[in-house]
């Protein structure tokens, strides 16, 4: 590479900051130049849907570096959107017609929120959550005795109607699936987290689809497929996002329903790259895309690495987390529905579900009790086999259900 040579990244979330901050590190000697449609500094997505909407909290976002950390490590910030990308003459063009040729392309474009198609889906009061403005809208609309219908119950759902029972709404939450957090969770997670929501004054309906949101002028009431209606001042739709992908479509690389890349955040171009939520891994077996801070900036390290020519280091084990109601559940892993299941109970509520696979830890979830979720993170990862008997006794550590040293790559 010559020092003049620029990486162009698309994206100012955590892939893409990680991405710039990365390659700095490793002695880039050429420009970096990150794209983003904000012109604020990059800031924390998770804490939007969680502490933001409390009573008292913050205004601010929290920015991701410290002001005045992108010009010191000589990272350049445009203001745009990319329109387009030519991978043949090495450049893209924004939505202003400007031009940035490079020498590699970092696409981190990340999401967006999925709107929900029915009648009145666009009413005003109908809110979506996904950026600063999204958060501090709804903020502003949540008030002591607002009727609250949260639509989706997977961790934005349910973090958000955790804050408007919080504040003294009305909250009602209708999910289509058959129980919350269906897509990421095992059945005694789920139920553990709806009676805590109940407990909370927080009504969950299941198996029902939102047909139509009515109101005049603004939305008055949510019509599930049920024939159900749901009063409703404010209504909140956390069904899932939409990788922003069409730029990487029209410019030739593969897609299915996110970037196609591989294990170093490689797309079928040499010169291009893609990381975070936009991304869609393909590759030893594996089909899935992943929406979480973790893999984002993972992907985004290793996009770097190979950029400069490193060598590929140990895949990191994925992890989630999510607060509901001061209750902490952290993931670690990936489950699959045909996953042995065993649960480790331990005092004051918490407790911990492991998920074998072929007598191996594949994924464990840890309400409440950090020393189980840091310990099968480290299992996981070894590819360590558990004796099932002494994996569910929550009075032992779950270290010493070790059956035996041997490991495999996960």
């Amino acid at each position: 590479m010559m020092p003049e040579e620029t990486v162009v990244i698309g994206g100012a979330g955590h892939a893409g900051v990680q991405s710039a901050v990365r390659l700095r590190e490793l002695g880039w000697p050429g420009r970096i130049t990150m794209i983003a449609p904000d012109s604020d500094l990059p800031y924390e997505r998770p804490p939007l849907s969680k502490h933001f909407l409390a009573s008292g909290s913050a205004e601010e976002v929290v920015p991701l570096r410290r002001a005045g950390y992108f010009e010191d490590k000589r990272i350049e910030r445009v203001c745009g959107r990319i329109r387009q990308v030519v991978p043949d003459g090495r450049y893209v063009l924004l939505d202003n017609g400007a031009r940035y040729d490079y020498a590699k392309l970092v696409l981190a474009l990340g999401s967006e929120a999925r709107n929900l198609a029915v009648p009145g889906g666009d009413l005003p009061g109908v809110h979506r959550l996904k950026t600063r403005e999204d958060a501090g809208a709804l903020k502003k609309a949540l008030r002591r005795g607002t009727r609250v219908v949260v639509v989706g119950a997977g961790y934005i759902g349910l973090e958000v109607a955790a804050a408007a029972a919080a504040l003294g709404c009305e909250t009602t939450i209708l999910e289509i699936a058959d129980r919350a957090m269906n897509r990421v969770t095992s059945e005694p997670v789920s139920r553990f987290f709806e009676q805590l929501h109940r407990e909370h004054g927080t009504e969950l309906y299941f198996g029902t689809a939102v047909t139509e949101i009515r109101g005049e002028g603004a939305v008055q009431e949510v019509v599930t497929s049920d024939g159900a209606i749901h009063p409703a001042d404010v209504v909140v739709v956390g069904i899932g996002v939409v990788p922003s992908q069409n730029v990487a479509r029209d410019c030739g690389l593969r897609v299915d329903d996110g970037i196609v890349v591989d294990h170093d955040g490689r797309t079928g171009h040499p010169d291009i790259y893609a990381a975070g939520d936009v991304t869609r891994l393909k590759a030893d077996g594996v089909d899935l895309r992943l929406e979480s801070i973790q893999s984002a900036v993972s992907q985004a390290a290793r996009a770097a690495d190979h950029i400069m020519g490193l060598p590929p280091g140990k895949r990191e084990v994925p992890w989630f987390w999510t607060i509901q109601h001061g209750v902490r559940l952290q993931t670690a892993g990936l489950r699959r529905p045909d996953d042995t299941v065993l649960v480790r109970t331990h005092e004051s509520g918490q407790f911990s579900v492991l998920y074998l696979r072929a007598g191996r830890l594949a994924a464990i979830d840890a309400v409440g009790t950090l020393r189980d979720f840091n310990a099968g993170k480290k299992l996981i990862g070894a590819g360590a086999r558990l004796d099932p008997r002494r994996a569910a006794d929550s009075f032992a550590k779950l270290s010493d259900a070790v059956e035996e040293s041997a490991v495999s790559e996960i």
